[in-house]
């Protein structure tokens, strides 16, 4: 049983570090850094960022439910 313990508390920590979790927590902030220094390239790359990762989410989740 500690064994199975162990695999959950492994698995919570994955995601929470997950690349996903990572790529989002880059974009906001690089937006909020963007916001407050009023650097259109950083807001641009922010969302840009963001964006692009929760697509890359509904991607892997569609090609998931595919098999």
């Amino acid at each position: 049983m500690d064994n199975e313990k162990e695999r959950q508390e492994i698995s919570l920590i994955g995601r929470l570090f997950s690349l996903e979790a990572l790529l989002i927590a880059m974009g906001l902030l690089s937006l909020i850094s963007g916001i407050i220094r009023m650097q259109r390239s950083q807001i641009f790359w922010g969302l840009i960022i963001i964006f692009g990762s929760i697509l890359f989410l509904f991607v892997r989740k569609k090609k998931q439910g595919e098999k």
